[in-house]
């Protein structure tokens, strides 16, 4: 990394933590704990507390409402093209109690393409993913793209098309089949959200999620070749937020 780089990430870093009462490596473990892991806020307070630290939970998620989406914001620079075959499926996650639907895409090698919480399922709602996911930071066009059988898709990729978001080649496959790699991607990302019960607001929801995601691009390895150990991951979000000391300049 080069030295103009590195002085312009800890520039950055000066910013992102200026106010806080806390020291930046310690902010960003505690939100990489509560979002890697099925942590509550209570047990990552009493994880400081071992450590001689005190901070309120309060607190603490006042840190992953900040920091979540900005990690999620400057991984998508780091993010690779996906490979065409694209799968597109919407989960349902609990606000205030009740469901809300996150629409998500990623291609058929797992790659993570997009995501979008939405008060609704509806025509509306898809084509505001469709435009978020291939029109604003689009990575490629794709040219399959597999759904289940709900109504809004057909006229939603159709409307796409016309719109020149989708090339007209896109072929729109609903197999069932297709779609299990979705589905399990979707309980990678949701199997540590029950801890919370649901989302106090859609406002927390969607900075959480933010951060669910980052989380689980960094996982899956973000198209970075030979080792991916869970130290290396570390580096990456440190180095985003500019507070490895030991970057080589």
């Amino acid at each position: 990394m080069s030295i103009g780089i590195y002085s312009k990430l800890i520039l950055r870093s000066r910013d992102d933590f200026k106010g806080r009462h806390f020291n930046g490596l310690m902010i960003i473990q505690a939100v990489n704990w509560y979002l890697r892991y099925c942590l509550s806020y209570r047990d990552i307070e009493e994880l400081f507390l071992e450590r001689g630290v005190s901070v309120d939970h309060s607190t603490l998620n006042r840190w992953v409402l900040r920091y979540a989406p900005l990690l999620e914001k400057r991984l998508r620079s780091y993010r690779k093209p996906h490979c065409g075959e694209v799968r597109i499926d919407e989960t349902y996650i609990k606000v205030k109690g009740q469901w809300k639907y996150l629409y998500r895409a990623i291609d058929k090698n797992g790659t993570a393409i997009d995501f979008l919480l939405t008060a609704k399922r509806n025509i509306k709602a898809a084509q505001r993913f469709f435009r978020k996911a291939f029109k604003k930071e689009g990575l490629f066009a794709p040219t399959h793209i597999g759904t289940d059988k709900a109504l809004p898709f057909p006229k939603t990729i159709q409307t796409m098309k016309n719109e020149y978001i989708l090339p007209n080649r896109c072929v729109h496959e609903t197999k069932k089949s297709l779609q299990q790699g979705i589905e399990n991607d979707h309980f990678r990302l949701k199997r540590g959200i029950p801890r919370n019960g649901c989302f106090q607001s859609f406002h927390t929801a969607r900075k959480t999620l933010n951060g669910y995601e980052a989380i689980l691009w960094i996982k899956k390895g973000l198209g970075f070749k030979g080792k991916w150990t869970i130290n290396e991951q570390i580096k990456l979000i440190q180095n985003i937020f500019g507070l490895n000391n030991n970057i080589p300049v």
